[in-house]
């Protein structure tokens, strides 16, 4: 099969080679799912598990991409809950072969079924940037109606799914991001902007939760925003302030089939867009994922027409 790998954890994504590897058979609770279209996030380059297995072993050269929308083609012992032929869409596992590639093999845990009326390159652009919002907000922010809620990179691929989600749950939301983000941020949903290179993000008052997609300095000063009782979630690692009288909390990602149920529920109800910057094929893959120009959505390699 065709698939992207990398070898050089140095090169990042300048070292993507389109190549031909095996395809993959399904392992107990497996399934194959031949892959229609795939998400990445630059970011994979720099995680551990993109180069070494869980005993920290190197398993290169490995193929990125860790979301994907598809068909199952074939199920592994014991596999339940789907079936040969079923369209499904997903998060596959850090530590495994991803899903720049015509197949994967993935724990069928991880997988959740995608309506005939949901496209493939959205089904694809959903695990990553709808699950992180998600779990960020509802479970680790624990979000009610009626709170405010500042949103760090409100025009980028999470950004604008936590705007949408906390929106939807009845918060009050302000994004932030560069001055050229601000239209993006409020056409999904964005109640007020801040411009970080020319506002003063202290002037937005008091939050009751900062989702931070950025860190840094823009982390330590939204620690002192945070009202009591509040919370400051971080999917970049554990914040480096923490609020004095709420909680600091930093997760990964993971997988949740009744999550992804629940999110193309919404993407059919109208009530959640997704956030795609470009669609490029296989074959245009390692230019698509080198851009040139900065791309504020996600990138969706479409590996079958």
């Amino acid at each position: 099969m065709k698939a992207i790998v990398v070898t050089d954890q140095a090169a990042g994504t300048a070292g993507m080679k389109l190549a031909e590897r095996p395809e993959p058979s399904a392992a107990i609770n497996d399934v194959v799912v031949q892959i229609h279209a795939s998400g990445f996030v630059p970011t994979e380059m720099a995680w551990p598990s993109t180069w070494t297995d869980r005993r920290d072993r190197d398993r290169t050269p490995s193929i990125p991409g860790h979301e994907l929308a598809g068909v199952v083609t074939a199920l592994g012992y014991g596999t339940t809950g789907l079936s040969v032929g079923q369209r499904v869409f997903g998060l596959a596992d850090w530590h495994r072969d991803g899903t720049l590639a015509e197949y994967v093999a993935i724990e069928a845990r991880n997988l959740a079924p995608l309506p005939g009326d949901v496209d493939f390159t959205v089904g694809a652009s959903l695990p990553i940037s709808g699950l992180t919002a998600w779990q960020g907000l509802f479970q680790h922010g624990r979000l009610r109606a009626g709170q405010r809620v500042l949103a760090h990179g409100a025009a980028g691929a999470v950004g604008t799914m936590v705007t949408q989600l906390a929106r939807e749950a009845g918060a009050y939301v302000i994004g932030t991001g560069r001055a050229a983000d601000r239209q993006k941020a409020l056409d999904f949903g964005a109640q007020e902007f801040v411009d970080l290179e020319n506002d003063t993000l202290e002037d937005v008052g008091g939050v009751d939760l900062v989702f931070d997609v950025i860190g840094g300095e823009i982390g330590k000063r939204s620690a002192g925003l945070i009202r009591a009782g509040g919370t400051l979630v971080s999917v970049i690692g554990p914040p480096e302030a923490r609020p004095d009288n709420g909680l600091a909390v930093d997760f990964v990602v993971e997988s949740d089939r009744a999550q992804l149920n629940e999110i193309v529920q919404w993407v059919r109800d109208g009530r959640l867009r997704t956030n795609i910057g470009k669609i490029s094929s296989l074959d245009d893959a390692v230019a698509a994922l080198n851009p040139t120009e900065r791309n504020n959505g996600k990138t969706i390699i479409r590996i079958r027409p």
